[in-house]
């Protein structure tokens, strides 16, 4: 018998992010499987929302790998506020399918915790249609900087109610799943990793020489972050590190658009003084980025809120140095096929002048071993086969 999926709480499945490139590997993968249909919840609108390419909108709904994706129009001056709405309305809409379609015991499958408050409500009307309600938590969103008190104590109070209100918990991360276990005393979870390839890039040489000309790097010769400009990945201590070490490679940092940060790194750190410091824009043509990526020297990662990160995995994958944070998520990932940092005065900037020179092949190796055995897209996609027809 088909079994039915619906997933909830991606924008879309060309946009660029954790949950968008998860969807996009597990349809992918599950696109022949007769045994399963996914039902996806995409933005029509707004930040992220847009549609893969060749792919024709009928009606607010397209096929893709198979999956069926309905849109969602989101009000424009709703603000920070639109996440909620945007949840909200994609499980209306997904019961909404259920009954029309007389889909019969459905899964509905939330990523992230935002609806704490409006929650039950979902869960009774998708009970009474036979269907259960499974929860990836993300990862400690309320510890974020980003947030304000008040917005922290939302999504604390959120994450207790989905959690306590879902049959399923899939954790990312071990890290995680434990925290899940002990803050409210469940025993109802699982852990799942993301994925990542570790095929070399089909960018063409020229696509990414053409590149490097522009933001004046050479292969080889540039440190490489990618990933969100915001305090909690440790943007500050990262580059204040950077800018101390002897190193004569370059720092190419690939990030969002966040000018009063920049602002503010700029008055504390003065790097723009710095011509090895280069914040070179946004990367959204994957295989190009996969290229950037093998091309580093070394990648920085110092994301320390949230579980298993997409671009810690992607990193692990193509690029042979790796210099971590040394927090539980990242060791739970990479484990001994990377080197470690905190943000002691002095510690990384310590760590980047001993890596001048040093043998790389054999770290480069570990790492994408690390990616195969434990976080290959096949091994991810299986795992999930499993829990949707337990």
């Amino acid at each position: 018998m088909m079994k039915h999926i619906f997933l909830v709480g991606a924008k879309s499945l060309g946009a660029y992010g954790g949950y968008e490139t998860f969807i996009n590997k597990l349809t992918e993968y599950h696109a022949e499987n007769k045994n399963l249909k996914y039902h996806v919840a995409v933005k029509a609108n707004g930040q992220g929302a847009s549609v893969p390419e060749g792919v024709i909108v009928k009606n607010g709904r397209y096929i893709y790998h198979n999956a069926d994706c309905f849109q969602i129009r989101i009000p424009e001056k709703l603000g920070p506020a639109q996440a909620i709405y945007y949840d909200c309305a994609a499980l209306r809409k997904s019961i909404e399918i259920i009954k029309k379609e007389n889909i019969d015991n459905p899964i509905v499958y939330i990523m992230t915790c935002r609806i704490g408050p409006f929650f039950k409500k979902y869960v009774k009307e998708i009970k009474k249609l036979g269907g259960k309600i499974y929860l990836n938590p993300d990862g400690h969103e309320w510890m974020r900087a980003k947030w304000s008190k008040p917005v922290r104590t939302y999504w604390k109070y959120s994450e207790k109610k989905m959690v306590l209100g879902s049959d399923l918990i899939v954790c990312d991360s071990k890290n995680i799943e434990k925290y899940i276990q002990e803050t409210y005393g469940v025993k109802n979870t699982t852990f799942i990793a993301y994925g990542a390839e570790t095929e070399p890039s089909k960018c063409s040489l020229e696509k990414y020489e053409s590149w490097l000309n522009e933001k004046h790097l050479k292969k080889d010769q540039y440190y490489l972050i990618v990933g969100r400009f915001v305090p909690e990945n440790n943007y500050e201590t990262m580059i204040k590190e950077f800018m101390k070490s002897k190193t004569n490679k370059d720092f190419a940092i690939i990030t969002n658009d966040n000018p009063s940060l920049l602002e503010d790194l700029e008055n504390k750190l003065s790097f723009k003084k710095d011509d090895r410091i280069k914040f070179v824009g946004t990367v959204y043509d994957q295989e190009l980025l996969k290229k950037i990526r093998e091309g580093a020297y070394g990648y920085f990662h110092g994301h320390e809120v949230g579980g298993t990160n997409p671009s810690l995995l992607e990193a692990l994958a193509s690029t042979k140095l790796n210099l971590l944070l040394d927090v539980g998520f990242n060791k739970e990932v990479a484990e001994d096929a990377a080197l470690y940092w905190t943000k002691k005065e002095g510690d990384l900037a310590t760590l980047i002048d001993k890596c001048n020179g040093i043998d790389r092949e054999k770290l480069g190796i570990k790492a994408k071993n690390r990616i195969k055995t434990a976080y290959s897209w096949q091994y991810i996609s299986d795992r999930y086969e499993g829990i949707w027809e337990e």
